[in-house]
């Protein structure tokens, strides 16, 4: 059985052809070695902040959800760090009975998701709590039938504060370059307009792709294939590239900005761990991550106050996967 599963994923990882089109934004692009641009090693290499944000849920139950949200941003000079800035939040969402019709033409019997904001970091404070309201029902959150899980809003508050942590970054010149984990394309209501608002030095690399060829393959393996040898970047549409970030590197990625920070990224993305892709971004994951240690110590500290006791039996509601994976 093996043998014949084998088989027939050789097929699909093994065919591909060079008169294949990329489907992108509802356009079809064919595929141009014009588009393909050898990057060079920077003479002067500039600084690049690498933005990513972690996440934990400290409680969570089925009409309310208290989450734990770090930003981190790593400033670097080619491999060396130079600075960095930390954000922290509780984010405290709860589900109410919308008491006005709101932009999604969903009326006053609609159940509508409102968070408090509580800033462990006293410097700032990057987001405004009416921006993370949204009804229940918004295709941005929904999963399937259901309404949306009242715990996707801190997904929500989690990519808005990294926006906005390289736009008020990026506006005090903090930095020549920033360079975020993921792509600059709107996914949650509201977040199109905090993406207009990015200055141009603000960019995004994703790990992974979910784009498809006209033949069903996928760009990333086509590109491998297709790429010229060396380090690359391959003009996609608008500001959308393909890139690889080493000659050796086996990951291809999609990059989203201005190709001119490119050259001071090929320094710092030459780890072993995971060659062509920049270590700041793997630094920055590492320090904005909410380990379960912490989470769980975090959860601790809320559940263990008498003032709390309320909580058990709304836990008692939500907790039956946590039960059995403890079995």
């Amino acid at each position: 059985m093996f043998d014949k599963i084998s088989k027939e994923i050789n097929n699909l990882v093994t065919a591909y052809s060079s008169q294949d089109k990329v489907i992108f934004r509802n356009k079809t692009l064919d595929i141009n070695q014009n588009n393909f641009n050898l990057v060079e090693r920077a003479e002067v290499v500039k600084t690049v902040t690498y933005i990513d944000g972690g996440q934990a849920e400290i409680v969570s139950t089925g009409n309310f959800c208290l989450s734990f949200i770090r930003i981190f941003a790593a400033k670097f000079c080619g491999t060396e760090k130079l600075d960095f800035v930390k954000h922290e939040f509780y984010l405290l969402t709860f589900a109410k009975r919308s008491n006005l019709d709101n932009d999604a033409g969903v009326g006053s019997s609609d159940l509508t998701y409102y968070s408090k904001i509580f800033p462990v970091t006293e410097r700032f404070n990057l987001l405004d709590e009416d921006e993370l309201t949204i009804s229940s029902e918004d295709s941005s959150i929904k999963e399937g039938w259901e309404r949306a899980p009242i715990a996707k809003v801190a997904n929500m508050a989690r990519r808005f504060a990294e926006l906005k942590l390289a736009k008020r970054l990026a506006l005090q010149d903090y930095s020549d370059y920033f360079l975020l984990d993921g792509i600059l394309e709107p996914t949650f209501k509201g977040e199109e307009t905090i993406l207009t608002e990015l200055p141009g030095s603000v960019c995004g690399l994703a790990k992974s792709c979910s784009l498809f060829t006209a033949q069903g393959n996928s760009p990333v393996a086509l590109f491998s294939n297709l790429g010229p040898l060396g380090v690359w970047s391959y003009f996609l549409d608008g500001k959308s590239y393909f890139v690889k970030l080493h000659e050796n590197a086996k990951h291809i990625f999609r990059f989203e900005g201005d190709v001119g920070v490119l050259p001071h990224l090929l320094a710092n993305s030459e780890d072993a761990l995971f060659l062509g892709y920049p270590y700041g971004l793997i630094f920055a994951d590492k320090m904005a991550r909410v380990s379960n240690v912490e989470k769980d110590s975090l959860r601790m500290k809320f559940l263990l106050d008498k003032k709390n006791e309320g909580l058990l039996k709304y836990l008692s509601s939500s907790n039956a996967h946590e039960i059995l994976d403890s079995l």
